[in-house]
């Protein structure tokens, strides 16, 4: 019988141990609190954030159901693979004709680099412009030109 009081007694004082321990635990940490509830930028914080609960009471809504949709969308890979798809039809002409442009002007940089010992002159010239090419980029040039001088005169 002194056995088992000895025991009871041993889990009493474990246990009175225990909650000194959480209670100094929980203590500190309403220590820390108030210490930083004493803080002036703290508490001007906290009255803006007192003034606006009516506001962001009325945003909540709105931002749950934004980021709903968000989340939805993000883990939905049929939407994001048809995205991608979607894309890549959009982009795939545009980079076949970048290619070619890109290679047209390193191959012309090239002609012109190997002909740069031969000078062009003003009858070479005239029959420069009776090319349809030429024509076709004066045309451009000139509807350019009167376009920028236009929106020009406007401002």
């Amino acid at each position: 019988m002194s056995q088992a009081i000895n025991q009871q007694a041993t889990t009493m004082k474990a246990s009175s141990i225990e909650n000194q321990f959480t209670s100094s635990a929980v203590n500190q940490a309403q220590i820390d609190v108030l210490n930083q509830l004493l803080k002036p930028e703290v508490q001007e914080s906290l009255t803006v954030l007192v003034e606006n609960l009516p506001k962001l009471a009325e945003m909540v809504p709105y931002l749950t159901k934004s980021y709903d949709v968000a989340q939805s969308i993000m883990t939905d890979r049929v939407l994001i693979n048809d995205l991608v798809g979607g894309m890549q039809e959009f982009v795939k002409p545009l980079e076949g004709k970048i290619k070619e442009c890109a290679a047209i002007a390193i191959e012309a940089n090239d002609w012109a680099q190997a002909n740069q010992g031969t000078t062009i002159s003003v009858f070479g010239l005239l029959r420069m412009l009776k090319d349809p090419q030429i024509q076709k980029v004066f045309r451009f040039i000139q509807a350019y030109l009167d376009l920028t001088s236009e929106k020009q005169e406007k401002k």
